[in-house]
């Protein structure tokens, strides 16, 4: 048997079944607590509730409901509730990935990957009409709105957070960076 996690996941992939056990002295479902969550971003909210596990909220999310989560990046909140009282238990990010088994294609390139190779082809002319239409990542607003100074700023800061991306990734797959570190021997 196969042991429940105790803490939300960082990451969970559409189509997998999900599962994890949170004991709250305070609100045990024993008595008529229920902890529900609420996962939200730009486009999309998911909304989860625990069944009762003894005094322990167990989250048990099949795999024909977590087929329809839409990948991307969530912000999340608990709460419990008695049906009287409400009360806010955390907050954090889950990261829900695509079941590459379920879709026909597959892009894997990274949010700030995706807003860099569009602002590029925006300022070489050949952007796609999803590519103008394309919402920078912080500023709320479509490609095609910006001027091209604006684009240039943003094509750096990207560039720079892309870099930083494949560095994070080198370093979880245990790949070293190529930085040097210089010592001095004084003596």
């Amino acid at each position: 048997m196969v042991d429940v996690p105790t803490t939300e996941p960082a990451e969970v992939t559409a189509g997998d079944t999900i599962k994890w056990k949170k004991s709250l002295s305070d609100y045990p479902a024993s008595a008529g607590w229920t902890l529900s969550y609420v996962l939200i971003n730009s486009t999309n909210k998911i909304t989860i509730t625990s069944s009762a596990d003894g005094d322990d909220h167990l989250v048990s999310i099949a795999p024909t409901v977590s087929s329809a989560y839409p990948a991307g990046l969530y912000d999340w909140q608990s709460y419990v509730s008695d049906g009287t009282d409400r009360y806010s238990i955390g907050i954090g990010t889950t990261t829900v990935l695509p079941d590459i088994s379920a879709v026909p294609t597959y892009d894997g390139r990274s949010y700030v990957k995706k807003a860099l190779d569009a602002i590029e082809a925006t300022l070489l002319k050949k952007a796609t009409k999803d590519q103008q239409a394309m919402i920078m990542p912080y500023g709320g607003r479509r490609i095609d709105r910006y001027p091209i100074e604006d684009l240039l700023k943003w094509r750096d800061r990207l560039k720079a957070e892309y870099a930083q991306e494949l560095r994070n990734d080198k370093l979880q797959q245990g790949i070293g960076g190529r930085r040097k570190i210089l010592t001095r021997f004084v003596g």
